[in-house]
């Protein structure tokens, strides 16, 4: 039996009930009766827009360097760290918010934000002023996630509920895959065209969006802890700049200190907010559950080791074996289309077997570190493509398939429906978090050379990758412990059927 409760937009009357959540009360109108598909359509595709960034401009980040004058790697990757930070921070709180002001709203803001911001960075003549534009888009995409998939679940046919959950995932997940391929062509072109594609396709997803999609929100709901997402900020912002401004600073050096320690303030006082706050940025008590706090460890770990590889090997490609950037874009595109087929194995081998997810985990990470050392063992200044970059990244790209889209599934499973949608945004957000840090570490390693830096300093980051790898595997025996929260229904992954279970922002995933 569901509830629901009728707060029109504006005058007329409301369209036919659509089934909704039974735990919360919401509110839900719509403009005009329109076709379900045609919904999916246009939110489908802001899906698609709000991570194809992070793909094409990790292609294009030396093209925008030179193009910016950044005056070092530390600098540029602020490009792809501002995203990271500001998107894992606000994802739950922005989340929030759309619940209870609005998804509609929350969706049409959240493009218009990205829109103005990626016409801000596409203009761009400076480093700074770029990475700041960035932040907007990030704080835009926040925004538009858990607006889209939650107007997915209010409008999809319940008979279908799970089948257009898993389309809206898959075609945000497809920007993996295209991103390479597609930020190289628009680099040669210019740069600024990473950003500036955005805007058609924004004004087209925001002319549909304000005439089709209709409104909800839940009346009932906490206000988000603001606050606290800026310490958050704050910490994971000031722990970055300390790790890629140490090579230049001095690691004893006051500003490195300096940084360290406010980075450790601010998460104290994040971590304290958060143990009281009715609606905090992460809740804490979820962790008292293992396989959640194991499944975050492995996401978060793994993606340390997935943010040295991706952005390195585009360095070294570039740097040491001379390809253009589309060349660049096709070379990388293996690893992307090798993590969907991991994944799509790991479902498989999880819905037709009885072997334990755990098992699977555990078997990918340890795949991916195979595919680490043949990177160290392989990959020379000589460049060899097919016998030794494309059989590295078939490697690494099924290793992490298997191993990543396993622990996401697997992190919500202990947990009771109400918590799903905050558990699922966590691990979310540890994945952005792994490649910060991953990223940071990786500009340390380097220190000033850069793309330019020696075989063996390459070999130093890509050592630090195994051996996170190693670690993912190890911690991935937990995910077959038995969950010490209250039991919940066994969720799918993240963004893939999680609405199978009742909770429409429970998918929030990139």
């Amino acid at each position: 039996m569901t509830e629901q409760d009728t707060q029109p937009d504006q005058a007329g009357p409301s369209p036919q009930a659509v089934p909704l959540i039974p735990s919360q009360r919401r509110a839900a109108t719509g403009a005009r009766s329109v076709s379900p598909a045609l919904l999916l359509t246009i939110l489908s595709i802001a899906s698609f827009l709000a991570q194809l960034d992070v793909w094409v401009t990790n292609v294009g980040l030396p093209a925008i360097g030179h193009g910016t004058h950044a005056g070092s790697l530390a600098d540029l990757s602020w490009v792809l760290n501002g995203y990271a930070i500001v998107y894992a921070a606000l994802l739950v709180p922005a989340g929030r918010l759309v619940d209870r002001f609005g998804r509609k709203g929350g969706f049409l803001l959240g493009l218009i934000v990205f829109a103005v911001a990626s016409i801000g960075a596409g203009l761009s003549g400076d480093i700074w002023v770029l990475v700041g534009f960035r932040v907007l888009q990030a704080a835009g995409a926040a925004l538009l996630t858990p607006a889209s998939l939650g107007l997915v679940l209010l409008t999809a046919p319940p008979a279908k509920v799970g089948t257009y959950v898993k389309i809206w995932f898959t075609t945000g997940a497809l920007s993996a895959a295209s991103g390479p391929v597609l930020g190289g062509l628009l680099v040669e072109a210019s740069w600024r065209w990473l950003f500036l594609v955005n805007i058609p396709v924004a004004v087209a997803a925001l002319a549909l969006g304000a005439r089709y999609l209709p409104s909800s929100r839940d009346a009932d709901d906490h206000l988000p802890d603001l606050r606290g997402g800026g310490l958050f900020i704050v910490a994971i912002g000031a722990l970055a700049l300390g790790l890629v401004k140490a090579p230049d600073w001095g690691w004893s050096s006051a500003r490195v200190i300096v940084a360290f320690v406010l980075a450790a303030v601010a998460l104290t006082w994040f971590l304290a907010r958060s143990a009281r706050h009715p609606a905090p940025v992460i809740a804490l008590s979820l962790f008292r559950d293992r396989v959640f706090t194991t499944a975050n460890l492995v996401a978060f770990v793994a993606f340390v080791a997935f943010g040295i590889e991706l952005l390195s090997t585009i360095l070294w490609l570039q740097g040491h074996w001379h390809y253009s950037v589309i060349r660049t874009g096709l070379a990388s595109t293996a690893g992307p289309v090798m993590f969907a087929v991991g994944s799509a194995v790991a479902e498989t081998l999880q819905t037709r077997t009885r072997l334990r997810a755990g098992r699977i985990a555990v078997a990918g990470a340890l795949l991916a570190a195979v595919g680490t050392i043949m990177l160290i063992l392989l990959v020379t200044d000589d460049p060899r493509f097919v016998a030794a970059f494309l059989p590295t990244w078939v490697v690494l790209g099924l290793g992490y398939g298997l191993a990543v889209p396993t622990a996401i599934t697997r992190a919500t499973v202990g947990l009771p429906p109400k918590d799903s949608a905050t558990g699922s945004a966590i691990v979310t957000m540890a994945t952005q978090l792994g490649s910060v840090i991953g990223i940071s570490v990786l500009v340390a390693i380097l220190g000033r050379a850069s793309g330019a830096a020696s075989e063996a300093v390459f070999q130093h980051a890509w050592y630090v990758a195994a051996g996170a790898l190693v670690v993912a595997a190890l911690a991935s025996f937990g995910l077959d412990s038995q969950p010490t929260a209250a039991a919940g229904p066994d969720l799918p992954p993240v963004g893939a059927g999680a609405a199978d279970a009742g909770d429409p922002e429970a998918a929030v995933g990139v």
